[in-house]
């Protein structure tokens, strides 16, 4: 069985430290490269099947540029991107294919699609709202994934949804998606116990989107739902 060769870029971060420990017991994934702030990206372009970065949003350019330098598939677990650098893997989509997801969990990726469903179901009459905790380090706020749980209902419902933000111990991540009615309510919440969750999605990720076709997919795409 031949390997994906995968670049890590954010290697000492919690995530990337995370990645390599279960990329060392996946007899699919080989770890050729790694780097991190202060290390040039484009080096690590040069002998890899596909890029995870889980670096920081101010790298995005860098790395996308590098990527299109080298023609390289881009698995993309970075949050807290502005708009503008958006646009930037956006339009990097169009030359040849990205993964960009605001959480590789599976369960988070149901709640995901649970939520869209639920707010077809449920409709105007009940107000949905989302809470997010993450521990005291975590810099964004909201999450990526929370964001992505607003913009979903958004879409759905044709209405900003309130998002309430938590900062506190090292709690890996809890999102909590709240429809109010009259006389119930409906809580959808997903607990993640431990980072191998992400890290082995974006594994999964980085193993589906070699060979594909030039574009910008989610991880319900790679998961099929």
């Amino acid at each position: 069985m031949k390997k994906i060769r995968v670049s890590l870029i954010g290697a000492r971060g919690r995530m990337g430290k995370t990645v390599v420990d279960l990329a060392r017991n996946d007899p699919k994934i080989d770890i050729v490269a790694q780097c991190d702030l202060g290390d040039a990206i484009e080096p690590a372009m040069k002998d890899c099947d596909v890029a995870i970065d889980f670096s920081n949003s101010s790298a995005i350019a860098e790395i996308c540029q590098a990527a299109l330098q080298h023609r390289k598939p881009l698995v993309i677990g970075t949050t807290g991107h502005s708009a503008e650098q958006r646009e930037v893997i956006e339009k990097t989509s169009k030359a040849f294919p990205i993964v960009f997801a605001s959480n590789f969990s599976v369960g988070v990726n149901v709640l995901f699609a649970l939520s869209r469903r639920a707010a077809e179901i449920l409709g105007s009459e009940f107000a949905p709202q989302i809470i997010e905790t993450h521990h005291k380090m975590k810099k964004d706020a909201p999450s990526g994934t929370a964001k992505t749980l607003g913009d979903i209902l958004k879409e759905t419902l044709e209405t900003d949804v309130p998002i309430e933000s938590i900062r506190e111990g090292d709690v890996v991540g809890e999102h909590t998606v709240t429809f109010v009615g009259p006389g119930e309510r409906l809580e959808l919440t997903h607990r993640a116990g431990s980072r191998e969750i992400f890290a082995r999605g974006a594994l999964r990720a980085a193993e589906w989107v070699v060979g594909k076709q030039a574009g910008l997919y989610s991880m319900q795409n790679v998961l099929g739902i």
